[in-house]
């Protein structure tokens, strides 16, 4: 590890974050959880950051053994950043953080997210109890971006691509998606709208989003 920033503490959470503890790091791995990406993908997923911090970044994740680059064979022959083995262990880190920032009385519920974020905060959510006798396909439409979810035996897995015969389809924009997730907006309401288009098994999408029940919030401080 090339960075000369570092805590000087031989704790191993210290050194955690003397790896992954720069603003924008842990939203890089985020992003690759589900998958390779090339640049440009992460800036789509990462609209707020320069393309400066964002290579700075990576070089940083690559150098420490958490990110890799390589060069997809054809017809894309392009290059592509993804997570090593190591650092696809920080998968249940970010779900599990992710719990614990959805407490915060603080959260932008209306800013933006995407689809990487979202996804994560399904596993995250997701409530094998409510969802028990669940079992369904779902196919996620946002744009370009096809994500297949599967429950079943009460436990979820998600996975990019399309799914040859999901039992429904939802096709939206991650905004959409997460308000009717969150219980800002009721599904039906966004159909009539014509913000969410799905098709399929309805019962089983309903189903779906009952098993991510809203936790409560922390309490806000007094002033």
């Amino acid at each position: 590890m090339s960075s000369t920033r570092t805590y000087g503490d031989a704790c191993a959470a210290a050194h955690a974050l003397d790896l992954v503890g720069e603003r924008w790091a842990l939203l890089v791995v985020r992003e690759l959880l589900l998958g390779p990406k090339r640049f440009s993908d992460l800036r789509s997923g990462l609209p707020n950051v320069g393309p400066n911090r964002l290579s700075q970044r990576l070089s940083e994740l690559e150098q420490s053994g958490i990110v890799r680059r390589r060069k997809l064979g054809p017809p894309a022959r392009s290059w592509v950043y993804e997570l090593t083995d190591w650092g696809r262990q920080l998968q249940p880190v970010l779900v599990h953080l992710g719990r614990w920032g959805r407490l915060s009385p603080f959260r932008d519920l209306d800013a933006d997210i995407s689809v990487d974020a979202l996804m994560l905060a399904l596993q995250g959510d997701f409530d094998p109890e409510a969802s028990r006798g669940l079992s369904a396909t779902y196919t996620l439409i946002f744009g370009d971006d096809h994500v297949t979810v599967r429950v079943t035996a009460d436990a979820i897995a998600i996975t990019r691509g399309d799914l040859d015969a999901p039992d429904a389809t939802i096709a939206t924009d991650p905004r959409t998606f997460a308000t009717v997730l969150t219980r800002k907006r009721d599904l039906q309401d966004a159909v009539h709208a014509g913000d969410i288009a799905v098709s399929g098994d309805v019962s089983a999408i309903e189903r779906l989003l009952e098993a991510f029940p809203r936790p409560e919030t922390a309490e806000t401080p007094s002033a």
